[in-house]
């Protein structure tokens, strides 16, 4: 254990000095989250079928997507990776297998937690102020980032199976769709009957749900807690062992 844990760290580090040198996609990932709060609570506005404050509503809708999105970034840097050899090169020395991909998902979810923290600060700056207790708030946090979790291992899955950063951009297009066909933006009660029901069985959904009810927010439903956890563990379940087999699997 603690050889595979001192490999995933040396691969954590180097992610972080690729930060280094590609400054600006840092930047992007965490001014784009901005951007979707800006331009849905005063630029588009709205809040369909919202009783209470929009911005309540929105900002765990829009942290929830957050989470979603951006996962291009890492999937991109997993097939450079690969076609570029530097895989092969770490699988050719004595390192833990997995290793490669634990310090890429190390990374990725550092960021995504800076990521958070800079969208809460601007909501904060805006107005918005939860009205939860402090384990309520920190649970929130951490049922987003579990959530992130569970999608970087579908990408890190998905991008080893497409192999090329060409193939990356047709995948990162159907996180779009399961994104905004969540209750991020606007209530299920406002939407047709069949589109509020797929809606309501969306993983993004269940963990939005929750956080507005552990900030407080007068939009929360209590009771979603739990499909906010049993959702991204079952995915982590599936897809995990998937992406480290196939990782496996590649100079076979």
């Amino acid at each position: 254990m603690t050889y595979a844990l001192t490999d995933s760290w040396t691969m954590t580090r180097r992610e972080f000095a690729r930060w280094g040198r590609q400054p600006v996609a840092v930047v992007v990932n965490l001014v784009f989250p901005v951007m979707l709060l800006l331009m849905f609570g005063y630029l588009i506005g709205g809040g369909r079928g919202v009783s209470g404050d929009y911005l309540d509503y929105l900002l765990p809708g829009v942290l929830a997507l957050t989470m979603a999105f951006g996962l291009e970034g890492t999937m991109i840097a997993v097939t450079q990776d690969l076609n570029k050899g530097v895989v092969d090169r770490f699988r050719s020395m004595p390192m833990a297998d997995g290793a490669v991909l634990v310090g890429r998902s190390a990374a990725d979810m550092l960021q995504s937690a800076l990521g958070l923290a800079v969208l809460l600060a601007v909501a904060t700056a805006l107005g918005w102020r939860a009205h939860g207790s402090a384990a309520g708030f920190l649970g929130a946090v951490g049922l987003l980032l579990l959530f992130r979790f569970a999608m970087l291992w579908i990408g890190i899955h998905l991008a080893l199976v497409a192999g090329k950063p060409e193939m990356v951009q047709a995948v990162q297009i159907l996180v779009w769709p399961v994104g905004f066909l969540s209750n991020a933006i606007a209530t299920p009660e406002s939407m047709p009957g069949w589109l509020g029901a797929v809606v309501r069985w969306n993983p993004m959904s269940h963990t939005a749900t929750a956080v507005r009810d552990l900030f407080g927010s007068s939009d929360g439903e209590p009771g979603h807690v739990w499909a906010a956890v049993a959702w991204p563990l079952a995915l982590l379940a599936v897809f995990f062992p998937l992406a480290v087999r196939r990782f496996a699997r590649l100079s076979r």
